[in-house]
């Protein structure tokens, strides 16, 4: 069997697969933020860190399981800072936070502009959401902590060396290889990586800013763990999650698709649109992601579930109703709760298709698979069919697609059997 930890910004998910993919245990919370330096929400890392490894002890005692294997995937834009004995050195930095203006001017004046920049990253400018900046604004406003640095890695990286450094009982010192570097978190809207040269970008090298990353390793690679009591564990590198959440389609599927991720953001991934990505296409928020093969793969983003979310709140509040009252909205009698719900998610819809339209482009696309919150919401999917009538759209009803997919990068590692074929169920959406 293999545990996996799903690390998102709202629900923090632990799981154990068997050798079929089957979910054979799930553990959920929902942890409290914290602040900052300057008082601005942003991930515990410590209560976290207490977490990810309760959880990987309470799952690894129990006698019910055989595992094997540990992989990790977790929201994108988030580095970690290591010193020489792997304690962070600051919080982590919530990509929600505003980034400085005049820092933002005095990065793009120095190396060429921001539609160069973003054109040769594939990455839209987005302020913290380009994490990259994120070790900028650390060099240029605090130098001393940055001079401290050992490792930057990406939290799907720490949380890979959070749990082998745990399991061999050694630190960073000791046991530098456990840091690592994985190309699906450099390769997505972080500015880090020039997708002409296939390397980081110029800027990263002159800054001193590539200096301060461990060595990369392959997506699917795994170190193998043994300690005193002579326990054999493969810990995998960990994977950024919408570029795990594509894995088990591209295995499944053949032919051209493109997968609507959704979840706080609502991202369309498209594998076989092989159109150069343009400027006019960045300034729209679409980008690359880098897959965990390292081809790129041409992707939009959208808000959608964030919005949903304010919005929700916001119609419970007006009218004094229970949250979840958008969950049966179809069959339910009319009233203005409702009215509001059917506008503000007409208007949704139609921002998700100009998003989606941006990564089919003249690619031979004929279906669209919805995964997420929203394949369960029959309004949300009724009126995405509606507005894609040359498409066939399909709610694809996959257990936890982001955990699967990053157990699928390291299978070889941890299962003998086949990889399945019938892991996605479809259901066609019919208007």
């Amino acid at each position: 069997m293999i545990a996996m930890l799903d690390i998102g910004k709202t629900n923090k998910k632990c799981f154990v697969f068997d050798e079929d993919y089957r979910i054979v245990f799930e553990k959920t919370t929902a942890l409290p933020e914290t602040t900052d330096e300057d008082g601005y929400p942003c991930e515990d890392l410590e209560l976290l860190k207490d977490w990810i490894l309760d959880a990987i002890a309470g799952i690894l005692n129990d006698g019910r399981f055989q595992i094997r294997a540990v992989n990790m995937t977790t929201y994108g834009a988030s580095f970690v800072y290591l010193d020489e004995h792997g304690e962070t050195l600051t919080p982590l930095c919530n990509y929600l936070k505003p980034f400085p203006e005049a820092l933002q001017k005095q990065f793009f004046d120095t190396y060429g502009g921001q539609a160069k920049i973003a054109l040769e990253t594939a990455s839209p400018v987005l302020g913290n959401l380009n994490s990259g900046l994120q070790l900028y604004r650390l060099k240029h406003q605090k130098p001393l902590i940055f001079n401290r640095i050992k490792y930057a890695v990406h939290l799907p990286q720490y949380i890979s060396w959070l749990v082998g450094a745990a399991k061999s009982g050694d630190d960073l010192k000791s046991s530098p290889d456990l840091a690592a570097s994985e190309i699906t978190s450099i390769g997505c809207h972080t500015m880090l990586w020039d997708f002409q040269k296939n390397d980081y970008h110029d800027w990263v090298k002159s800054e001193g800013i590539a200096e301060q990353f461990p060595p990369i390793r392959p997506s699917n690679s795994a170190i193998l763990i043994t300690n005193d009591q002579s326990t054999h564990l493969h810990v995998g590198v960990g994977l950024h999650d919408s570029s795990a959440a594509l894995i088990p389609y591209i295995a499944c599927f053949e032919e051209p698709f493109v997968l609507i991720s959704t979840g706080t953001w609502c991202i369309s991934l498209n594998p076989f649109n092989q159109e150069p990505l343009t400027a006019e296409e960045l300034v729209q928020d679409c980008l690359c992601y880098l897959s965990y093969e390292g081809k790129p793969v041409k992707a939009a983003r959208y808000f959608g579930g964030h919005e949903h979310e304010l919005a929700v709140k916001k119609i419970a509040l007006e009218y004094d109703i229970p949250e979840n009252f958008y969950k049966n909205i179809q069959t339910q009698a009319a009233s203005a709760a409702k009215t509001d719900y059917l506008n503000f998610m007409r208007q949704l819809v139609e921002k998700q298709a100009v998003s989606t339209r941006l990564v089919i482009g003249n690619s031979p696309v004929h279906r669209i698979f919805v995964d997420g919150g929203f394949s369960s919401n029959e309004l949300y999917m009724t009126l995405l069919a509606a507005v894609f009538p040359e498409i066939d759209v399909f709610a694809a009803e996959i257990a936890q697609a982001t955990a699967l997919g990053a157990a699928m990068s390291i299978h070889h590692f941890w299962n003998k059997r086949p990889m399945p074929k019938n892991l996605i169920l479809l259901k066609k959406i019919r208007v």
